[in-house]
């Protein structure tokens, strides 16, 4: 048998073990809640002696303050630091130290705040005191010991993401090893110790700067989803605005921290070589006594229905760029299960309208795709995006995408598509689930954003409902011009 051929059977049995799998998910789950919260969610496979083990939290930069956009993202990095054990070589004599940083930052924010009226030679003394304090906190840090730690005992995938909507810290590792992650991510929910945190805050201008900052691409998304939101949150930056950033202190961070990175907001998943009962009595074990914090409060402010087609343009040193966006409902809309028919019907393959029009036949553009974003808790946008193939321009290809959504209107989805839609859905679903990692992030998410995992089960199901008729009327209502925005990238003149 060659190469390929052994490639392709062992793909094959894995997805149809997958797809095996997920027929059963719904027997295959286990839940727990602890008193304080805290939702466990379990899948028993014993195909390799490992777990992934994942931590969401509910919370997320939507969630953040006026003063403290960027703050979730800045507590990703922070949360890597270490505890009063863990990341110190004596956190009693380091403690003080901290305190007197964070006193002398403080200062320096009051003063920096006064803008034109700040007094240049106070600040320059606050920054030269505070530069000296963090040089001196340094001898007490133990770099990277959480990895070190976790990488010495056999894990691998060690990481953390922050979007609109959540955080959430991940791992592999060996599954006689759970019992170290549960004793150091305990841990760290109940002594995590910002320390390092203004240097860290350096760290993240210069990420912002070189994602956003000084990166069109970057530039154009930022500006594109601002623009969208005038009201709602999810149009401010997951990193946060180069000036929120200077103005995040370790006091905001640590009352962030507490009130919400709680077990009544965190979303447990571990899947693997796992015995359910006693990993309940684990988890019981290490995190059933952490209090819970303050739920996380709903954002109330709704985004005023858009009167108008509105148009943004990024001048910067790239090729030309395309997004188009439409508001739309979020789950449990049935709405948003129409637009995930109409997100494949239109850029799913190479059969797919858009691609099938854009790329192959005209060749207009090199690429296409369909998306649903920033977030899924609240209404988002439906976004379309392109690169034009020189030497046709983003206006070309603007106009071959609002022909292709105007068809949407009036010619009827066949069945022929909606079957290919369904297969391409279990393909991925099942893809999706035959690693362990890939089964935890969609339990933790699925729970975290719709409410519950079985919208692993029931997605597909909705989808399969969605009628011709459907997609009509939700293209009429929702492809209009007062409901569209545009953002594009003009290539700066030399």
């Amino acid at each position: 048998m060659n190469r390929v051929i052994t490639i392709t059977v062992a793909l094959a049995l894995t997805l149809s073990a997958a797809i095996s799998f997920g027929a059963g998910l719904e027997d295959r789950v286990r839940e727990h809640t602890l008193k304080n919260g805290m939702k466990l969610l379990m899948v028993e496979r014993h195909t390799s002696p490992t777990v992934a083990a994942w931590i969401r939290f509910k919370v997320g930069s939507v969630d953040e303050r006026s003063d403290e956009r960027g703050l979730a993202h800045l507590l990703e990095h922070m949360l890597f630091k270490g505890t009063q054990k863990l990341g110190t070589k004596d956190f009693k004599a380091e403690k003080p130290l901290l305190d007197k940083i964070e006193a002398t930052a403080q200062k320096l924010m009051a003063e920096r705040a006064k803008r034109e009226k700040a007094d240049p030679k106070v600040v320059a003394e606050l920054e030269k005191e505070l530069e000296g304090l963090e040089k001196q906190a340094e001898k007490y840090v133990v770099k990277e010991e959480f990895a070190d730690i976790y990488a010495r005992n056999g894990g691998s995938g060690y990481n953390a993401f922050t979007s609109k909507d959540g955080t959430t810290y991940i791992i592999n590792l060996p599954s006689n090893k759970l019992e170290l992650w549960a004793a150091i991510e305990s841990d760290r929910m109940q002594h995590a110790v910002l320390r390092e945190f203004y240097t860290e805050m350096k760290v993240v201008k210069e990420e912002r700067r070189r994602s956003y900052d000084a990166e069109p691409e970057g530039k154009l998304w930022e500006t594109f989803i601002a623009d969208a939101f005038n009201a709602h949150p999810y149009g401010q930056p997951t990193i946060g605005w180069m000036s929120d950033i200077d103005f995040l202190t370790r006091t905001k961070a640590e009352r962030f921290l507490h009130e919400y990175y709680a077990p009544n907001n965190a979303i447990m998943a571990i899947v693997g070589d796992i015995d359910p009962a006693r990993t309940i009595a684990l988890v019981e074990k290490f995190f059933g006594g952490i209090k819970p914090g303050k739920p996380v409060p709903p954002v109330a402010v709704e985004e005023p229905v858009q009167q108008g087609e509105k148009r943004t343009e990024v001048i910067g040193d790239a090729e030309p760029e395309l997004m188009i966006g439409f508001h739309k409902p979020t789950l449990p809309s049935p709405d948003d299960y129409v637009f995930d028919v109409i997100d494949m019907i239109l850029t799913n393959g190479r059969t797919s309208r858009l691609y099938r029009k854009l790329v192959q036949e005209k060749q207009l553009a090199t690429s296409v795709s369909a998306f649903s974003a920033p977030g899924s808790r609240y209404p988002n946008l439906f976004i379309i995006g392109a690169t034009p193939r020189a030497p046709h321009t983003v206006t070309e290809v603007e106009a071959a995408i609002n022909e292709e959504l105007e068809r949407l209107k009036t010619e009827p989805m066949t069945a022929a598509e909606l079957q290919q839609i369904l297969n391409q859905l279990e393909f991925e679903e099942s893809r999706q689930m035959a690693t362990n990692g890939g089964l935890a992030r969609n339990l933790t998410e699925y729970e975290a954003v719709a409410g519950t995992w079985r919208y692993l089960i029931e997605h597909r199901q909705k989808v399969a409902k969605v009628t011709p008729a459907d997609v009509e009327r939700v293209a009429r209502q929702y492809f209009t011009k007062e409901n569209r925005n545009v953002a594009v990238i003009t290539k700066k003149n030399q």
